[in-house]
C-alpha cells in the first residue's frame, strides 16, 4: 500500500463531527481529517510495520497520517535525526503523545533523548521529553532505578515551566516514576514535597497532585514493582 493509497483511505474515513470534538479537547484540527484511533489501528494492522511508508505518511503533513506513521514505523529503524525532525513538527498534544507512546519511547535512544529534550524551548518537544519518561516508567519492566533518577532531576528543574502541556507532562512523569517501585516512590515523594514549597505556582501544583496520587497508590498497594 502506498502513501497515496493510505491517504485516500483516510480521507474516505474523515469525520467533520469528530473534528469538532477534537477541537473541544484542545487538539489542533487545521490539518486533521477526524479518523478515529480504532480506525487508524485497523489500517496499521493491515499495512504492517513499514519504515519507508511511515516516513512518506509523515511528510504529508496530515494529522491522522502522522499518527498512523507512528503506529507503523519500526523503532529499530528510527534515527535521532528523524526523532528531532518529527518532534519539531508537533503541533498538538495528541500527536506528541501518540508519537511518543507508539514509537519514540520504544527506541534505544528514548532515555537519552528525553533528557536532551527536557531543556528544549518548544512546548510540544519539551512535553515529549516528559511523556517519554512517563512511558518508560510505566511500561519498561526491566530498566533499573538509575535510569529514572536523572529524570527526577529534570522534573524538579523544569517544574517551574507554567505552560499547560509541559506542566502536565512533568506531573505525569513524576507520578509514573513514583508508582514504579518502593525505592523510586520514596525519591519521588521527596521531589514532590520540595515542589510543594516552591515559589512557583506550577511547581506547587505538580507537587500537590503527585503527592496526593502517589500516597494513595502506596496506601492501596498499587505500585508496579518494576525494575
Amino acid at each position: 500500500m502506498t502513501a497515496d493509497e493510505v491517504v485516500a483511505r483516510l480521507k474516505s474515513l474523515g469525520n467533520p463531527d469528530a473534528l469538532r470534538g477534537m477541537a473541544r479537547y484542545g487538539i489542533a484540527t487545521d490539518h486533521a481529517l477526524g479518523v478515529s484511533m480504532p480506525q487508524l489501528r485497523h489500517i496499521a494492522r493491515e499495512t504492517g510495520r513499514n519504515h519507508t511508508l511511515a516516513e512518506d505518511l509523515w511528510r504529508t503533513g496530515i494529522h491522522d497520517a502522522r499518527i498512523l506513521a507512528s503506529l507503523i514505523d519500526i523503532p529499530e529503524a528510527v534515527t535521532l535525526q528523524q526523532m528531532d525532525e518529527w518532534a519539531s513538527d508537533f503541533d498538538s498534544w495528541d500527536l506528541c503523545d501518540q508519537c511518543v507512546m507508539n514509537l519514540f519511547a520504544r527506541t534505544q535512544r528514548a532515555a537519552s533523548t528525553a533528557l536532551q529534550w527536557s531543556v528544549r524551548t518548544e512546548e510540544f518537544v519539551k512535553r515529549a521529553a516528559f511523556v517519554i519518561m512517563a512511558r518508560l516508567a510505566s511500561t519498561n519492566r526491566t530498566a533499573v532505578d538509575r535510569v529514572f533518577e536523572p529524570f527526577l532531576v529534570a522534573i524538579e528543574r523544569e517544574s517551574t515551566d507554567a505552560r499547560n502541556f509541559v506542566k502536565k507532562g512533568v506531573n505525569w512523569a513524576l507520578r509514573e516514576i513514583g508508582a514504579r517501585n518502593e525505592q523510586l516512590l520514596g525519591q519521588s515523594l521527596q521531589v514532590a514535597a520540595r515542589l510543594v514549597q516552591s515559589d512557583s505556582a506550577s511547581a506547587r501544583w505538580i507537587g500537590r497532585d503527585a503527592l496526593k496520587e502517589l500516597q494513595a497508590k502506596a496506601a492501596a498497594g498499587r505500585l508496579r514493582h518494576l525494575g
